[in-house]
């Protein structure tokens, strides 16, 4: 016996209309800036200048990716897709820890380079442009500060934006070493500051997107404390095939076969079993689950299941 029931609405708002605006305001800020900053590195030659446009470039890049993973998260699920596109804010996520990692790796590259190699004077006007980044990633991070934890989504496009605001920072700083002590390879010693603020930030992106896309039971949810709530529920006897993964942000799933009593096919009490089953889920743990699958099954059920249900 097959049952499950939600008494909910939509998948949740991990792509909200509040959440698309701030992404877009965000992408154009970015934008003006990354020209700015493109400018600016040839302009100077600078690596940590050069470095932080790459990764400008990336936020660009990644804002409108975010932007789309946005639009397409409001889609209605259909028979096809009977999530909707919620995932898609995971998909633009890894992409973009993707980019970011490629980013981090070529700064630290670059960076021991020319700190082994010939000093390299950046052109002026790098203080000047430093500041315009800094100015373009304090505006962007103050519109998309109030929805970071609103999806991997937009925590991703937070994470780049703020880790640019820095990169930022380490070019003015490395601009007025330059000035004050005509210490030229400030400049390399920049570059790889950078590098450090992208790569550990990026990789934990990247792990927590994979995460999501190989279905690992979501942090907060311990299985075995679940299992064990379970099975005090009345009329249970036995709980197997426990399974808790996330689609999105904000929408964690379990499912799980359920051995109830022979008698509670036929005396009425299979519903309110699985009533009691879904409330144990939604309301008595850290994490709370509104999407749950529970198959109410009599123990003479397992005979007929294949031998990889555990």
């Amino acid at each position: 016996m097959a049952d499950h029931q939600h008494h909910h609405g939509a998948h949740g708002t991990t792509g909200g209309e509040g959440n698309r605006r701030r992404l877009a305001v965000a992408f154009g800020i970015t934008a003006v800036v990354f020209v700015a900053q493109a400018v600016g590195a040839v302009l100077t030659g600078s690596l940590a200048l050069l470095v932080d446009t790459a990764h400008m470039l990336t936020d660009v890049a990644g804002l409108a990716i975010a932007l789309f993973a946005a639009s397409l998260a409001l889609r209605p699920p259909s028979p096809r897709r009977t999530w909707g596109f919620l995932r898609a804010e995971v998909l633009a996520a890894l992409a973009q820890a993707a980019v970011l990692l490629a980013v981090g790796v070529y700064a630290l590259v670059e960076g021991v380079s020319r700190l082994v190699g010939p000093a390299q004077a950046p052109g002026p006007g790098l203080l000047v442009f430093g500041i315009v980044g800094l100015a373009g990633n304090v505006v962007a991070l103050l519109v998309l500060a109030g929805g970071r934890s609103a999806s991997l989504n937009l925590r991703a496009a937070f994470l780049e934006v703020a880790n640019d605001a820095l990169g930022s920072v380490a070019v003015i700083v490395a601009a007025v070493v330059i000035a004050t002590t005509g210490w030229q390879r400030a400049d390399a010693v920049a570059g790889l500051v950078i590098a450090v603020l992208i790569l550990p930030r990026a990789a934990k992106l990247l792990v927590d997107s994979a995460n999501v896309l190989l279905e690992s039971t979501p942090a907060g949810i311990d299985l075995e404390q679940v299992r064990a709530r379970l099975l005090e529920v009345e009329n249970v006897e036995a709980v197997h095939d426990l399974h808790a993964s996330l689609v999105a942000t904000g929408v964690p799933t379990i499912s799980a076969h359920v051995v109830v009593r022979d008698a509670c096919f036929r005396d009425g009490h299979a519903p309110p079993v699985l009533d009691a089953l879904q409330r144990c889920v939604a309301t008595e743990f850290d994490v709370s689950v509104e999407h749950s699958t529970f198959q109410l099954e009599p123990a003479e059920h397992a005979r007929h299941e294949a031998p990889t249900h555990a």
